[in-house]
């Protein structure tokens, strides 16, 4: 289970794991969903690749089934990801040849981030790299929302989105929850499109304000 919260202003999340193949699949799927959470859609990809890597080392180089966690956190224009384990060895990247089928990881790593490194820690070692975020999306807001929308969906809905991802199932609580302000306005008297074109102003206004 996910532990997430806010330091200093800063967004943060540790998943914990055990090293093995199957976990690393689901570690990168729910350091995707944290991610989108957050409102950082444009660091996804790059992201899971990075924790792919990260997690994969912990498989090959501490032992399948070791602990470990990953920690997600959003400093201001960065993305943070750091994994924990046990092992005090620190990762060195070493020369690699054209032939060589291992050892391109870290140079990977590198090569996607404005750093890495390697710490160690009272148990272990933290393994971190940090990526630079280019999206100006409010955070906050966008989790809150987020929030929101999942208490939206009713337990009565339960069946009708097994089988469909998250994403998915929240653009349609997004659709029915903006049709349902859209009703509750025309109960009161008001114009919709008013309160819509309200809406995009009032947007369009924090947008200017963040560039």
């Amino acid at each position: 289970m996910p532990i997430s919260g806010t330091t200093d202003g800063r967004l943060c999340c540790v998943l914990p794991f055990k090293a093995a193949p199957v976990e690393v699949r689901l570690l990168r799927n729910a350091a995707a969903r944290q991610l989108t959470r957050w409102g950082m859609p444009v660091a996804v990809d790059e992201a899971v690749v990075l924790i792919t890597e990260l997690a994969t080392n912990v498989v090959k180089h501490v032992g399948d089934g070791a602990v470990a966690a990953l920690v997600l956190e959003w400093r201001s224009n960065r993305l943070r990801l750091e994994v924990h384990d046990r092992s005090p060895v620190l990762p060195v990247a070493r020369k690699v040849g054209r032939h060589d089928e291992c050892g391109r990881g870290l140079h990977l790593v590198a090569g996607l981030t404005a750093g890495w490194g390697a710490t160690p820690t009272a148990v272990g070692k933290a393994v971190w790299c940090e990526v630079p975020l280019s999206s100006g999306a409010d955070c906050y807001r966008v989790e809150r929302v987020v929030g929101v929308l999942e208490a939206y969906q009713s337990t009565g809905d339960a069946l009708e989105r097994q089988g469909r991802s998250w994403e998915t199932s929240l653009e349609e609580s997004a659709v029915k929850l903006i049709a349902g302000l859209l009703h509750w306005t025309v109960a009161r008297g008001h114009d919709p499109d008013d309160f819509l074109d309200r809406a995009q102003t009032c947007y369009e206004a924090e947008e200017s304000d963040a560039a």
